[in-house]
């Protein structure tokens, strides 16, 4: 499905389903759900290639043309769907056997009815699509269409400005040029000369509106000199390689090839022409503003690596074409002073005046918003001239990027619209679907990809779920820098994304003008004919007038609803959009007498959101049992036992509801999150074997229990993500093992909060070669169960729990298996690293749990000249461990040499101290050699250390009073062994 072709792709297969013995369709309707079918595909097909075309290219009556039809597949769904619904829709299993009865016979003339209504319906479709037919050749679309995609207009690049930009004028470009120029010219003295010699090439990425070209530019002009040959070039979406190598060509050497462009060499020439020309030549060249991969792939062919020193930079906006393109530079926004700085130049004038203003609070929510795109900031600050500073606080609220008259807004508009009109049909869906969510919000990436499934924007292929596919959807957005990634800090897992305010202004923009989405919200009025609407977003305010009678009676056609921090003050109306696929309501707060009976009648139900809300939050009714179609259901309140029947659900989030007898009933679930504290939940698990997330909480499992979920888990061959916490639950290894305990391949994310008596078999690094994140309970290990762990390929977060000491010793370099790639470490005991000697490069990692004999001496850290080795955790950034300072001191260890300086991507130091019986002198001792230890490493990380049992600390006195209770007790001792020595040995004592 896309904005062009609405649900006209999904038309055709619907109408097959009429011709299934089931519905028994007179012969002459069969007939024209034949036609129909034909007509449909003849119609899709056409409307693929108008989607082909940039919609501010369509010729006006292919629009228009092109809006009617999707219009009208919109109504011809819903019409189907009406019809499938009515005749499929299966019946409440708590009637008694007579009312069964009665409601089976009067079903017959029901269904009866519905045939008959199809008949009348599927008679006006075919007469709408003969009417559109004759239009389509009535006004020669096919023709345009063929024109538009032979030859495209051309128009003026607004980012040319920014090639020919004075320095003077350029603000932030500083720090980004210089860095760009020491990646292209590294001088450290130890460089091997030969290495200075290959072509450098390095490739800047970023956001539209980012200023990479401007870079790139800004780093050309400085070094331009240097060569004796250089081009800059801008390749852009509508790609003309002829022109492009042409154009190279022409820069490189104005003279010889100042008539380049009036010869008609095609592309295999030119590309000969070029490397033959660069061959021994040292060559600077930029190729700006690349789209696709294949594309710089051509390009390539004809820049020669040779050994003369030469430099090719790339820009791009898509990070899989800068990293096919050479070293990947992410440009970064600029700073707020350099953001400020822009803003008031801009606003002032060059001269200096804009050192006089001082930010304010308009000021600063202008420079967030813009947060740090110089094009954003342009834009703004474009509204803002001319204007009084106390008119800056109402051109904020009442505007965005896309709604004023203005020359540099419409720059700003089509320099986005060219990353919007680059991606495919069904990715322009799924991105003009973020603009449903308010500004600066935090969008998750399972609801969002969930919902796109909903509305049909996904269309699956054979072997692949669709979550999957939501998922690449979701990635090539990012990709393309439409979109910008939460990750998860540690395990690098992408959870979200945010949309900056400049793309989500225009996705706004276009979502109105194709009446894809209508909004309703503070500071955003963006609606449609209210009988027109087909999918509705409230943000930010009372949803009272929204749900009034007059209001529901007009806008039938919704199939999408969601509210975003509303008041929702429910008297049923907005339940009874009988077309509704989509209902997600999130942090908003319901007001009192708010009920959700009529939830039932939402047959066309798909995706149903109830999250985070606040007040007197409904309760679900059990007629939820009749929403056959329903695929997902999210919501924080209590289930009702009627959702065994939804066997269609994929995916259901009830984490703080108990699960209902029944749960293995629902065999299509991918995902799981709930609480299961019995038995027959553990034995029914085994039964949903196409989870891919599963998300349990229990407060406690016996043996019994446990045995029962191994079994279960044993039968879950596509489990991706296991989280389950029965924080009060101790587990026997050998009984879990002995009951067949495996963990599936596909395993990315595991964490147990089950304490294992010793690390179970199938946690290694040939059966779990994905797994990334791992939080685990070990009561006893030794070194070779350390070393499976440090050698799982992909772990990237480890939480470990252990109640032993263990050492994995001698660790070498060259062996590159000791946790390569751990990002985070947790452990609840103390943690050293330790190098024996300066000329020995292996490393020992130590684990001492306080009680054991210390496993390591009192050395001294590594402070001498010689590389240090990073053999262990060579990409850590956070480590945190616990210190037993008691038992550190009687060791005669010291917290200043725990080896820090053999992690070098280190970052932050957390963790606590134990403070039980010693003093606080000896606890800020500790403190500070733990935050000099951070001091002289490096990359200087963050300390941060808590107190454990910090009222159970000593004092000074207390501490030299048991220091001399010790003494005493040494003495006795002592006393107590020279009585016991014979007469003779006494004498041998010298006196």
């Amino acid at each position: 499905m896309s904005v062009v072709t609405g649900v006209v792709g999904s038309l055709a297969p619907k109408l097959l389903q009429l011709l299934h013995d089931n519905y028994k369709l007179q012969k002459g309707v069969r007939k024209q759900v034949l036609w129909l079918h034909s007509e449909l595909e003849s119609i899709h097909a056409f409307l693929r290639k108008v989607s082909d075309v940039p919609w501010d290219r369509l010729d006006e009556q292919v629009k228009v043309w092109a809006c009617e039809v999707r219009e009208a597949s919109y109504d011809m769904e819903d019409v189907l769907d009406a019809f499938l619904v009515r005749v499929d829709s299966g019946e409440p299993t708590d009637l008694s056997r007579l009312k069964r009865a009665m409601k089976k016979m009067g079903k017959v003339f029901c269904k009866a009815k519905a045939r008959h209504d199809i008949a009348c319906a599927v008679e006006d479709i075919k007469k709408h699509l003969e009417e559109v037919a004759q239009r389509r050749q009535k006004y020669k679309l096919d023709e345009m269409i063929m024109s538009k995609s032979v030859g495209q207009a051309s128009s003026i690049d607004p980012r040319l400005t920014a090639m020919y930009k004075e320095v003077t004028q350029l603000i932030g470009v500083d720090k980004s040029r210089e860095e760009l120029i020491s990646i292209l010219n590294p001088s450290q003295p130890d460089d091997d000369l030969s290495d200075k010699k290959i072509t450098k090439k390095v490739s800047i990425v970023g956001v539209g509106g980012l200023g990479k070209t401007t870079l790139a530019k800004a780093v050309y002009d400085n070094l331009n000199s240097q060569y004796e040959c250089g081009a800059f070039v801008s390749v852009g979406r509508d790609l003309d390689l002829v022109k492009v190598f042409k154009d190279i060509m022409f820069q490189l050497d104005k003279y010889k090839y100042q008539n380049i462009h009036n010869t008609g060499r095609g592309v295999d020439l030119l590309i000969s022409e070029l490397r033959e020309f660069l061959q021994n030549k040292r060559y600077f060249v930029v190729i700006d503003d690349v789209w696709e991969v294949a594309t710089w792939k051509r390009i390539k062919l004809a820049l020669v690596e040779n050994s003369c020193g030469s430099k090719l930079i790339t820009t791009t906006r898509k990070f899989d074409v800068a990293k096919e393109a050479g070293e990947v530079y992410k440009l970064k926004p600029l700073s707020y002073d350099d953001s400020m700085k822009l803003f008031y130049t801009r606003i002032f004038g060059a001269d200096g005046k804009y050192l006089d203003y001082q930010p304010d609070d308009v000021s600063n929510k202008i420079l967030r918003k813009c947060a740090g795109i110089p094009l954003a900031i342009i834009t703004m600050t474009s509204l803002l001239v001319g204007k009084p500073k106390y008119e800056w606080s109402e051109v904020y609220s009442s505007i965005g990027f896309g709604h004023e008259e203005n020359t540099d807004v419409d720059d700003t508009m089509t320099i986005l619209s060219f990353s919007y009109y680059d991606l495919p049909p069904h990715l322009r869906t799924c991105l003009l679907y973020v603009s449903t969510y308010p500004e600066d919000y935090l969008i998750e990436k399972d609801p969002l990809i969930w919902k796109w499934i909903a509305e049909g924007f996904i269309e699956g292929k054979q072997g692949t779920r669709l979550f999957e596919l939501g998922e690449r959807y979701f990635d090539d957005l990012i990709n393309r820098s439409l979109i910008q990634a939460v990750e998860d800090k540690w395990d690098g897992t992408v959870s979200g994304c945010r949309v900056h305010d400049m793309v989500l202004d225009l996705m706004r923009r276009l979502s109105l003008q194709e009446n894809f989405i209508s909004l309703l919200g503070d500071n955003v009025e963006g609606i449609s004919a209210p009988s027109s609407v087909r999918r509705l977003a409230h943000q930010n305010r009372i949803s009272e007038h929204i749900n009034s009678e007059a209001m529901v009676t007009v806008m039938q056609k919704v199939r999408s609803y969601t509210a975003f921090m509303c008041h929702i003050d429910i008297q049923d109306p907005f339940l009874r959009l009988k077309f509704l696929c989509v209902l997600d309501i999130v942090h908003c707060r319901f007001k009192e007498a708010c009920n959700l009976e009529h939830l039932g009648d939402l047959l066309r139900l798909r995706y149903l959101g109830i999250r985070r809300c606040r007040g007197s939050v409904p309760l679900l009714p059990k007629q939820i049992g009749n929403l056959n179609l329903l695929k997902t259901l999210d919501v924080d309140g209590t289930l009702p036992a009627s959702i065994v029947q939804l066997t269609k659900l994929v995916r259901l989030c009830a984490g703080q509801s108990n699960a209902p007898h029944g749960i293995g009933n629902l065999t299509s679930l991918e995902e799981l999150r709930i609480h299961g504290n019995h038995k027959r939940f553990v034995e029914e698990l085994g039964s949903l074997q196409e989870l891919r997330v599963l998300i349990i909480s229990t407060c406690w499992m016996n043996e019994s229990m446990q045995r029962d979920f191994v079994v279960s888990l044993r039968s879950l061959k596509k489990i991706q993500h296991i989280y389950v916490d029965s924080r009060l639950s101790d587990a026997d290894t050998s009984m879990w093992e002995a009951s067949g305990f495996v963990l599936p391949r596909p395993l990315c994310f595991l964490e147990l909060f089950i304490h294992f008596s010793k690390l179970p078999s199938c946690i290694n690094p040939s059966r779990l070669p994905n797994l990334s994140h791992l939080r685990l309970g070990v009561t006893t290990m030794d070194e070779q169960d350390l070393m499976l762990l440090a050698r799982l390929p992909a772990l990237c977060f480890l939480d470990l729990e252990t109640e032993s000491t263990v050492t994995a010793s001698n660790i070498n370099a060259s062996d590159g298996c000791c946790f390569q790639k751990l990002r985070y470490f947790e452990i609840n005991k103390m943690v050293l690293f330790e190098q024996h000697n300066e000329e020995d490069t292996r490393i020992s990692l130590h684990i001492w749990n306080g009680e054991d004999t210390m496993p390591f001496g009192s050395w001294k850290s590594n402070h001498s000249s010689k590389p240090v080795p990073c053999s262990v955790m060579p990409n850590l950034e956070v480590l945190h461990f616990d210190v037993p300072l008691r038992a550190l001191k009687h060791n005669n260890g010291d917290c200043g040499n725990t080896g820090l300086e053999y992690l070098p991507s280190l970052r932050e130091l957390r963790g606590a101290i134990n403070c039980y019986a010693v003093s606080a002198e000896e606890v800020d001792a500790a403190l500070g050699a733990l935050r000099n230890a951070c001091k002289v490493h490096p990359n200087h990380p963050t300390l941060s250390m808590l107190k454990s049992n910090e009222a159970k600390m000593v004092s000074k006195q207390d501490e030299e009073d048991e220091k001399q209770q010790e003494g005493q007790v040494a003495s006795q001792a002592a006393v107590i062994d020279l009585g016991k020595l014979s007469p003779n040995a006494l004498k041998e004592i010298p006196i």
